[in-house]
């Protein structure tokens, strides 16, 4: 660590956030402030003394401000060597002064593409000097700092003020992490957005190669732990999107999510984007919709996504289309109730609702109206030693893809379940069965090695719930390899199917149905998810 205290600082923000109060309290500890135009008269208006860059330069700024800090004057006096005596006689044979704090954050590349994909809108905010003035102060961390998050400011002074004016090299490495990571996912947004065009333009594929995929996640918070109590775990958010369920806003409820909170909430999340402008309740447990029910009134949805499964409904996670009212708040106050997610809640309804000190509540209406990203959104998932990558499932259907199979066509109503069904098993785990009426969930089966297995344990839900399958509509998320499936719901009074269809015994399930007089849909596209 350099054992000297910092006497210059070099302040360029593009975030004035907190600057004027952290250099006044530099003045006070009389360090000697150089600063870039913007940041020099906003300081020099709140009586805090500050050089510009150019007259310390001596050399103007120029391109509407594109080149300003860029200057050896500034770089050597950040990145020469303390310990070394021919980069001191350098400097000083140079008239070099050292500068041994650099206070930067950069141009809003990301807020700018956010609010417009206009090509020089994004060049505009590509920021040069910035990210150059980091790299160098960072490199050098040992004795200069970096600071590039307004949030360390109280800190630093602290510690400054403490300790005769000089950090410790704990506080520098730990800023310098951030420095470089703050650069890092700043390229990574650049690229990515670049990478978008070429790929628009048929430069470059879709899918990064052979060059490197990079991605950038920022922390929101750490977990008590992951999945099980001895494993650590933490929450990030995708730098490139704004709709991500741990931002919603936790509007009651004592404790913070936990890991299968949040992965349940996410779920819950994703299937309220299925029936958007629909009033609907779903119920999930595990990651899995355990109940969901559509109607006129949001209570009665959610009796009849509480009738599927009353006993898996015990600790899950409720997810709403529409604002809760007084009345579906009712229906709930008695019921244990991990967590709810909905749309806002009327202030009589949040208050009977938040009375369970446990039960969590989460108010979805930003995330909900936020602005959406126009690119195509991508899934990964770790695998020993590297990643699967893919698009992310968003299409529901193909109608061009949709034909009828079997002799007869569905009714009206039948379509309709069937169209409902669909929408639910996309959000199944495979292999995924489902048995609907247009309006309810009436029976799940996931997850089994066998899809005939499925199909057992959805009837057996179905009858612990008493729920009539009669008259009921069947979807599958991957096609039937034989036609038993299709055999047991026939005998059971399952009155129509969707499915994917490319079966090898397409034909022998076409069969089935049409022997039972059963209406089948093919969809052409199938919704694993393992």
């Amino acid at each position: 660590m350099s054992d000297s205290p910092v006497k210059t600082a070099l302040l360029s923000v593009h975030d004035k956030t907190g600057i004027v109060e952290f250099s006044k309290g530099l003045q006070d500890l009389k360090v000697d402030l150089i600063s870039t135009g913007g940041t020099a008269r906003l300081l020099n208006e709140n009586g805090i003394k500050a050089r510009e860059i150019a007259d310390y330069t001596g050399f103007p700024e120029i391109l509407d401000g594109r080149v300003k800090s860029l200057h050896p004057k500034i770089h050597a006096g950040l990145l020469f060597r303390r310990n070394s005596k021919s980069d001191r006689e350098t400097i000083q044979k140079m008239g070099i002064n050292p500068i041994d704090m650099v206070v930067v954050n950069l141009y809003p590349f990301e807020k700018a593409i956010s609010q417009s994909e206009d090509l020089p809108n994004a060049i505009e905010n590509i920021d040069i000097g910035g990210p150059t003035m980091i790299r160098a102060a960072a490199k050098n961390y040992q004795s200069v700092a970096v600071i590039t998050d307004p949030g360390d400011y109280t800190r630093v002074l602290n510690e400054l003020r403490n300790s005769s004016s000089q950090l410790s090299e704990r506080t520098r490495l730990e800023l310098m992490l951030k420095a470089f990571e703050r650069t890092a996912s700043y390229d990574v947004a650049i690229s990515m957005f670049f990478q978008k065009l070429a790929s628009t333009e048929n430069i470059r594929g879709e899918w990064p190669g052979p060059a490197k995929l990079l991605m950038s996640f920022e922390k929101l918070k750490d977990l008590r732990y992951g999945e099980n109590p001895h494993q650590k775990a933490a929450v990030y958010r995708d730098a490139q999107t704004n709709s991500c369920i741990a931002t919603a806003k936790q509007v009651a409820g004592e404790k913070e999510l936990s890991y299968t909170n949040i992965l349940d909430a996410d779920a819950g999340y994703r299937l309220t984007r299925e029936f958007s402008g629909e009033c609907a309740t779903i119920i999930i447990k595990h990651t899995n919709p355990c109940g969901v029910g559509k109607a006129e009134t949001l209570v009665e949805s959610c009796r009849r996504a509480l009738q599927t499964d009353p006993v898996s409904a015990f600790g899950g996670v409720y997810a709403f289309t529409k604002q809760v009212d007084i009345e579906t708040a009712r229906l709930l106050e008695g019921k244990f109730v991990e967590l709810i997610l909905a749309p806002g809640y009327e202030p009589e309804a949040l208050r009977l609702l938040a009375t369970k000190k446990n039960r969590r509540i989460l108010d979805l209406s930003r995330l909900l109206t936020s602005n959406k990203s126009s690119t195509r959104t991508k899934n990964f998932r770790r695998i020993h030693g590297g990643i699967l990558y893919q698009d992310s499932d968003e299409l529901l259907l193909d109608e061009e893809k949709l034909k009828v199979v079997t002799k007869r066509a569905p009714s009206h109503d039948e379509h309709d379940a069937l169209l409902f069904a669909w929408r639910i098993v996309k959000n199944v785990k495979s292999n995924a069965i489902v048995l609907c009426t247009k309006e309810q969930l009436v029976g799940v089966g996931a997850g089994q090695m066998s899809r005939v297995d499925s199909c057992k344990i959805a009837l057996m839900k179905a009858q612990d719930a008493g729920l009539n399958v009669k008259g009921s509509v069947l979807a599958s998320d991957a096609f039937f390899p034989f036609r038993d499936s299709i055999d047991l719901m026939g005998k059971v009074g399952v009155t129509a199917v969707i499915q994917p269809g490319g079966s090898m015994r397409d034909g022998e399930v076409i069969q089935a149905a049409d022997d039972f007089s059963m209406a089948m849909l093919f969809t052409g596209i199938r919704h694993f998810q393992h």
